[in-house]
């Protein structure tokens, strides 16, 4: 695969939404704006029950944003605009109908760990460690933090944001509440499945019901992630980080 792409296939009360970049799965503002719409497009359709999301490739499920992106901003504007394609991921998959599941098959950085941890159901391989990376560019988790925090808690929160070098592996992800399960990778794939057809056999009243109880208490953060993202969209700008990028460049 050579193209960025997000696609949405839906097979019965299931749909998929993949998406890739040749970059291991880094996020630009085009993929983070196609994701968003695409779950908003699989939320209104009618026959479903469950979305799975994934990313393609084998051993990154995604590197978090893109560097290309982050080093192109060049004022406030832009930098709050491109944390906000986070943050509207994170908020549409908070207000689908739909249980959403999201699978793992490799590593996962910064925003990747967001989308991870803002699944109803997380399958991971055994080679899906994740990291946290952002401090050490000059900025911080800020965006993706409510997510993370409601699933693995401050403590863990706080430790994978201050040790940003490290990474942490698939098992710690799943003793700490981010995964569910960790499959061996040849067998991920058919958990994933059975899990999602096993759903869409529920009372899909009962499912949606499900989902509000699972995110009560977050009502808010439509307006605490946009403040999030005004932070992000100051400090990208700040020379330590302008020099960080540019470092990877």
């Amino acid at each position: 695969m050579s193209k960025s792409f997000v696609k949405l296939d839906v097979e019965g009360a299931v749909g998929t939404l993949t998406f890739y970049t040749p970059e291991h799965n880094a996020l630009p503002i085009a993929i983070l704006t196609d994701l968003e719409q695409q779950i908003i497009k699989a939320d209104a359709h009618a026959d479903l029950k469950v979305l799975v999301i994934k990313s393609g490739g084998d051993r990154t499920f995604c590197a978090g944003a893109s560097f290309k992106e982050l080093i192109a901003i060049e004022n406030e504007t832009q930098g709050k605009g491109f944390f906000m394609g986070f943050a509207k991921v994170i908020l549409a998959m908070r207000a689908s109908r739909l249980l959403t599941i999201v699978r793992v098959q490799g590593k996962a950085v910064g925003g990747g760990v967001g989308l991870a941890a803002a699944a109803d159901y997380c399958l991971a391989s055994q080679y899906a460690a994740i990291k946290l990376s952002e401090i050490s560019i000059g900025i911080g988790p800020f965006v993706i933090g409510p997510a993370v925090t409601r699933k693995i808690g401050v403590s863990a929160f706080s430790q994978m944001t201050i040790n940003a070098q490290e990474f942490y592996s698939a098992e710690w992800a799943k003793e700490k509440g981010l995964y569910a399960e960790v499959l061996n990778s040849e067998d991920l794939d058919a958990a994933v499945d059975k899990l999602a057809n096993e759903l869409a056999t529920y009372n899909p009243e009962a499912l949606m019901e499900c989902k509000k109880m699972f995110w009560s208490g977050s009502e808010g953060w439509k307006e605490l992630l946009e403040d999030r993202a005004t932070t992000s969209g100051k400090l990208v700008l700040s020379e330590f980080t302008r020099n960080k990028l540019k470092s990877y460049a």
